[in-house]
This record gives structure tokens, C-alpha cells and sequence, in this order.
């Protein structure tokens, strides 16, 4: 049985709680941003309707636990076991804002001028990048955002957020340094590659026959065995080249040109390819899905560089290894059946017609006209019109980056103003009066 006061103090504390939750109401009430930079309606539901849930349930919990206090049974408890009970409340209370910050840190640059309709079309990008004809028609709701850094990261739909309970969209965040230019292509389709990458469950086979294959091997075998700790990322790389091509390579080169010890370092706990190999990596697999001779340049480019002859004895070994495997790797990578997919091999999951390097370039006249006709195309054929035009030396920085600011603005008003109009459909038609 406790004081008087310490039940107070502990009624008023709870009553704070109830207090500030009222304090974090919807987004929409909150940002003032331009239609063109908000959300998509399906993201904003899932956000809004996440956090209300987060809230009533705080709400409810807090309220029992005033009941409970003024009962019998509470006035019967000890202090130490009310505190007990109150301070769960109070992290959940810290749980529920972590989450509210969570997205609002994602949401609140759209209020910027210029900033929130590239995010909003980002957004529109992102969602063509993770939609596939057949194989995934209705991608979860994707919302994007800015921050500091020089790489991209995501959180995924339905991982956990902060607290346990299930993230209601897919989050990523895209470096600010890659504001504007083609090389955001490929930073924020590597990331949509992780989501993609889960929901059709590709990894599981893939590594499974790594495995089996460096089970089989006895001089290459360390490289097997690196491939099997890299699939995750080269699997997001593959994503990126499938969708925006040479583009995708270009960016991922301008992620990981750093300094020398760091290009040849190989960390036996890092998901990541080590940097040299990466980009060789990405090269080849954009060999076999768009064979071209650009591909040839780019790792020769690379080469120049970064010689491999100038790395550490035992990092130059095993890289060597790795890139003389490149070809076996790269085609067991593009055969390996997907049983998510009905046994469809990872290759053939992506469209290629429009993406070949000659077709890109026969749409590179679109880059001198309006950006209407460019838009026309999906984005991340733009993208990869845009990209191809770079590596190709047919366009200057300059024309890269207006055009692809007006692309953003473009995909966020268009995408804007379509959910405006199916809204509208949605509503009762009025009658027509009588004269």
C-alpha cells in the first residue's frame, strides 16, 4: 500500500502521457506540403493509420491504468509495483513517439520548396522499379527521403520498427549527394532490389546452390564462398541493372571510388562485395542481361582506376580469384530457378526489350525535346535513357541534371494529379437538376 502522494505524482505522470499523445496528431493535419510532394494515398493511409492504431492503444492502456489506481485493488498494491506498471506504460510511450519521428523525419523535407516534389517523384520512381510484369503487380506502399551520407539504405515492409510491431511501408532513404543526377538511378534501385528481393523469397535458392557449387570446388573455392556472403547485395545490384542498365554501374562506381586501402579491403563480416570486385561484378552481370561492348570499357575503366596490381598480396589473390569466376557465377546467378515463381529462373523475371543499349540510344532524341515525351516512357526506362546517354558522352551534366529534375517534378504532379482523378471517380455522381 503506497502514499497518497506517490499515487498522485504517478496519476499526474500518467495523465501527462495521455496529455502529449494528443499532441502527436496525423501528418495531415501538420505538413504543409504541395500535393505534388505528399505521399502516395496508399502510404499516407498505412503511416496515418499505423500511428493512430499506436496511439489508441496507448490511450487505452494509460486510462485502465487510472482506473486501476483509483480501484481497490490499486490502492492495495505497493508503490513499487504501480511504478512497475507505469513505466511499461512510459515506454510504450517512447516506442509510439520513436515511430512517430520515424516518419516524420522521412515526411517533413517534402515541405521544402523544390526538395518535396523531387522526393514525391522518387517515390514514383521507386514503385515502377519494384513492380514486374507478372511476378509482382501490387508493390507496398514506398515512401523516400534525403538524408546525409554517401549510401542509400531502406527500411523494409514489415520489418520491425522500434517497440515490434511491423513497418506498414517500405522507407528508403536516398544520400543527398546523389541530388540530381543519374546516379540516384542507382542508388534507389538497389535499394527497392532488397525489398524486391524478399518479397518474391530469391535468396534462399541462390544460396543453396552457392553452397552446392563451392561444396564441388577445391582452388576457387574461397570465391564461392564470398559470393554466398555477398548474394544479398549483388542480388539489389542485379535489380539496378535490369531496370536502369549501364546507369545503375556508372552510380554504384561513384559509391565506392574511395581511397585505395578501402576499394581493395576485404572484410570477412560484410555483406558487401569488397568495392574492386563489386564493380566488376556489376559489369558482368550487365554483360549477360544487355551484352554490349560498353561493358568491356567499364571494367577497363575500372581497371585504370584501381590496377589490381597495386592492391595487398592476399587481397590481389583472392580478388583475382573472384573476378576469374565472374562468367560461371554470373549465368549459375541468372539460371538459378525461383520456386516463389513457379521455378521461373531469376533471370527471366525482368523485361529487356526496352532497356537494351540500342534501344536506349534510339530514344536518346527524346533528352533534346520537351520533357513531356520523355516522361511518356516508365521511369526507370527515363532513367536508363538518361544513364546510357551519360556513359555515351551524349549529354552534358548539366542537361543530366535538368532533365532529371524535371522528370521528378514531372512523375510527382502526374502521379498527384491521377490520384486526384480516381478519387473523384470514386465519389457519387449528383444529380443533374431540372430546369
Amino acid at each position: 500500500m503506497f502514499t497518497a502522494h506517490a499515487k498522485r505524482l504517478l496519476e499526474f505522470e500518467a495523465q501527462s502521457l495521455l496529455q502529449r499523445i494528443s499532441e502527436l496528431r496525423p501528418f495531415a493535419l501538420t505538413l504543409p506540403m504541395v500535393p505534388a510532394a505528399s505521399p502516395s494515398v496508399a502510404a499516407q493511409a498505412a503511416i496515418e493509420s499505423h500511428l493512430s492504431q499506436g496511439r489508441r492503444s496507448l490511450r487505452v492502456a494509460l486510462r485502465r491504468f487510472l482506473q486501476w489506481l483509483g480501484s481497490p485493488a490499486g490502492a492495495q498494491a505497493s508503490a513499487m509495483d504501480a511504478q512497475a506498471r507505469f513505466t511499461v506504460l512510459r515506454l510504450q510511450f517512447l516506442t509510439a513517439i520513436d515511430q512517430f519521428d520515424l516518419f516524420s523525419d522521412a515526411l517533413v523535407e517534402r515541405s521544402q520548396h523544390g526538395y518535396g516534389e523531387w522526393v514525391g517523384g522518387l517515390d514514383v520512381a521507386a514503385t515502377d522499379a519494384l513492380t514486374l510484369p507478372t511476378y509482382l503487380l501490387d508493390p507496398p506502399p514506398i515512401i523516400c527521403h534525403l538524408d546525409r551520407g554517401a549510401g542509400a539504405a531502406i527500411r523494409r515492409v514489415r520489418t520491425r520498427l522500434p517497440g515490434g510491431s511491423e513497418n506498414p511501408v517500405a522507407l528508403i532513404r536516398v544520400p543527398r549527394e546523389r541530388m540530381i543526377g543519374s546516379s540516384v538511378a542507382s542508388s534507389l534501385v538497389h535499394e527497392v532490389g532488397h525489398q524486391g528481393a524478399e518479397l518474391l523469397e530469391l535468396l534462399p535458392p541462390l544460396q543453396q546452390r552457392l553452397l552446392q557449387r563451392a561444396s564441388r570446388s577445391r582452388v576457387d573455392r574461397p570465391a564461392w564462398l564470398c559470393y554466398h556472403q555477398w548474394i544479398s547485395e549483388i542480388v539489389s545490384d542485379l535489380w539496378s541493372i535490369a531496370r536502369v542498365g549501364v546507369g545503375s554501374t556508372l552510380g554504384l562506381m561513384g559509391v565506392v571510388s574511395l581511397p585505395r586501402a578501402f576499394v581493395f579491403r576485404i572484410q570477412s563480416d560484410d555483406p558487401h562485395p569488397t568495392p574492386w570486385v563489386r564493380v566488376k561484378i556489376s559489369a558482368a552481370i550487365g554483360r549477360a542481361f544487355y551484352p554490349d561492348p560498353q561493358w568491356e570499357q567499364v571494367a577497363a575503366i575500372w581497371d585504370e582506376y584501381y590496377p589490381l596490381a597495386s592492391a595487398p598480396p592476399a587481397s590481389r589473390r583472392l580478388l583475382g580469384l573472384v573476378e576469374s569466376t565472374l562468367r560461371e557465377f554470373v549465368a549459375l546467378t541468372l539460371e538459378t530457378p525461383i520456386p516463389r515463381l513457379g521455378g521461373t529462373p531469376l533471370g527471366a523475371i525482368f523485361p529487356r526489350a526496352d532497356r537494351l543499349p540500342a534501344r536506349l540510344r534510339s530514344l536518346r532524341a527524346l533528352l533534346r525535346q520537351d520533357t513531356r515525351h520523355l516522361a511518356v516512357l516508365s521511369p526507370t526506362v527515363a532513367f536508363a535513357v538518361v544513364g546510357q546517354a551519360k556513359f555515351d558522352g551524349a549529354i552534358s551534366s548539366r542537361i543530366e541534371s535538368q532533365t532529371l529534375s524535371r522528370l521528378l517534378r514531372f512523375w510527382a504532379l502526374r502521379a498527384t494529379v491521377d490520384a486526384s482523378i480516381a478519387c473523384a471517380d470514386r465519389l457519387p455522381r449528383r444529380a443533374t437538376a431540372v430546369a
